[in-house]
């Protein structure tokens, strides 16, 4: 090794050397590379993080009839001749009145149940009787829905729903709802089950989370966590804003009279 090569090598070493500086030519063709570099590493990340095929949504539970409760309206036809046609509601003790028989239970039963229990009770006064029983109203089945949503609220389950509907139904949510952040609470006898639905990913095309809910289920859509930070600065600095707007509205209808 000469004595200009040792020389600087020293200087490297030693911390010394002056650092080489890249202009003209050589400063666009390190530009060139790295812009290059930089593109094959989006167009990489563009076919690794695709998004995966969309998922269908999860397949009903199946029917099992349904249970008639408190206070459901129930369609009782009996036949032969003479006909018994009533519309009987079912009372808070779970007890329906039929002609010629009196009291039964139907709260806790399928219509099914109900009919075969009639047909057994009243074949003493009608012969080959033929029983059908029909809810006509279900208002004992409901879902709750509360958090970031519309219209917060209890409104009863007719047909068959699953999470966006019964979300759509209470106006939908708010801006600052946490979308993939979304808990069903399903209670069955002492077990409590919590499902959580990612109603981000169900815009997008991905179902798997867009379950059918069922009766008495709690659908709870939570605030982003911006959204909380605002609402405890609103509590902090603004904590009297909601009586003082009400107090302004009530002056300025009683103003509004007043001048009338």
């Amino acid at each position: 090794m000469d004595s200009g090569c040792s020389k600087r090598w020293t200087e490297v070493v030693e911390g010394r050397a002056e650092p080489v500086r890249v202009t003209g030519l050589r400063a666009r063709t390190f530009g060139r590379r790295l812009a290059l570099v930089a593109l094959g590493l989006l167009l990489f990340e563009s076919l690794g993080c695709s998004n995966p095929e969309p998922m269908p949504p999860p397949s009903a539970p199946p029917v099992m009839g349904y249970v008639v409760g408190a206070p459901d309206l129930l369609s009782v036809s009996i036949l032969p001749e003479p006909e018994i046609d009533r519309q009987v509601r079912v009372r808070p003790d779970g007890m329906i009145s039929i002609d010629l028989i009196g009291d039964i239970q139907a709260a806790g039963r399928t219509p099914f149940e109900i009919a075969q229990t009639i047909q057994e009770k009243i074949g003493r006064f009608k012969r080959d009787a033929a029983v059908n029983v029909s809810v006509v109203d279900s208002p004992s089945q409901f879902l709750t829905i509360y958090g970031e949503v519309a219209r917060p609220g209890t409104f009863p389950l007719a047909t068959e729903t699953r999470v966006t509907e019964a979300i759509g139904q209470v106006g939908g949510a708010l801006p600052f709802a946490s979308l993939n952040n979304i808990r069903v609470i399903r209670t069955n006898g002492s077990k409590t089950e919590v499902i959580p639905v990612r109603l981000a990913d169900i815009q997008k095309g991905d179902l798997s989370t867009n379950l059918v809910v069922e009766e008495g289920d709690l659908i709870v859509v939570p605030p982003t966590w911006l959204a909380r930070v605002g609402y405890v600065v609103q509590m902090i600095f603004f904590p009297f804003q909601p009586v003082l707007t009400t107090a302004g509205s009530v002056g300025g209808t009683a103003a509004g009279v007043r001048a009338f």
